[in-house]
């Protein structure tokens, strides 16, 4: 896990066709833009919108940029990770509907001689089920995630309990793997900020770390939600402190004992709340 990413907390999606979306989004104050050449660009868009991506990504912009490219098994993968792969403002590619390792080797191989960190997205039930080989597939893989719209669909679940197993095993299969845990999916309705602050709640509960995002006002919602608390903090520094070694058992002030697992969990607390805040 790059040490960076461990305290990202907001990626916004913003369409590969319209740059003045791009542009604005790199100024929102997400730790990370996801420049989407799939869903969100129409098809007669699409050569567009790899032409005005490529240029935004011949020089290093202000924060991180990830880009999505269209489906693997599709006609436009290959030419997009070929082309966007050797740019130097290229921060990571986002693969969609990732059914198992032999697709993260179908793009490192098209990636060529700069590979660039690769973020599968699990968006099926035999992706689900192969998620600890897609996070192991390749040195490259930084981190996995759902695709919960088209996972949704695939499985025939009508709300999110249905996905309870499909989010567990994500975040077991990244952490087992060594990876930063996945970020939530993205949460639809823009407007509805409270609900999107309770499953978030619900999320962080479940293992995951930050969200996807697809309009700005809701990433102060997401970044609330996954801050540590005052007390989270003072509780994390506490073990800290205590902490002469990893290894072995460490025994607190009032009697607790805490092993080298639960003082790497509170280093990571400490690393989040030492993040620096949005400026959007």
């Amino acid at each position: 896990m790059r040490a960076a990413e461990s305290t990202y907390l907001t990626w916004l999606y913003a369409p590969g066709d319209r740059p003045g979306v791009v542009a604005k989004a790199l100024r929102s104050g997400a730790d990370v833009v996801l420049v989407d050449l799939e869903d969100a660009v129409a098809p007669e868009r699409k050569s567009y919108a790899l032409d005005a991506t490529a240029e935004l990504l011949s020089s290093v912009p202000p924060v991180p940029v990830h880009v999505r490219v269209n489906a693997l098994t599709g006609p436009l993968a290959e030419r997009e990770v070929r082309r966007l792969a050797p740019l130097p403002g290229l921060d990571g590619l986002r693969l969609p509907k990732v059914n198992g390792p032999g697709d993260v080797a179908r793009v490192v191989g098209w990636a060529g001689e700069r590979v660039p960190p690769l973020y599968p997205l699990l968006e099926s039930a035999l992706g689900v089920e192969l998620a600890f080989a897609v996070a192991t597939a390749h040195p490259a893989v930084a981190g996995i995630a759902l695709g919960e719209a088209d996972l949704r669909a695939d499985l025939g679940v009508s709300d999110g309990s249905g996905l309870a197993w499909p989010r567990g095993r994500a975040v077991v299969a990244a952490r087992a793997a060594g990876l930063a845990p996945p970020p939530q999916s993205v949460y639809p309705d823009v407007r509805d900020t409270a609900g999107l602050a309770r499953s978030c709640a619900q999320g962080r509960a479940l293992g995951f770390l930050g969200r996807t995002a697809i309009h700005p006002r809701q990433l102060p919602v997401i970044e609330e939600a996954y801050l540590p608390t005052e007390a989270e903090v003072a509780q994390a520094a506490e073990v800290v402190r205590a902490a002469v070694t990893d290894a072995g058992a460490l025994a607190l002030p009032d009697g607790r004992f805490v092993d080298a697992a639960v003082v790497a969990g509170a280093r990571r607390t400490l690393a989040l709340a030492g993040r620096p805040r949005r400026q959007g």
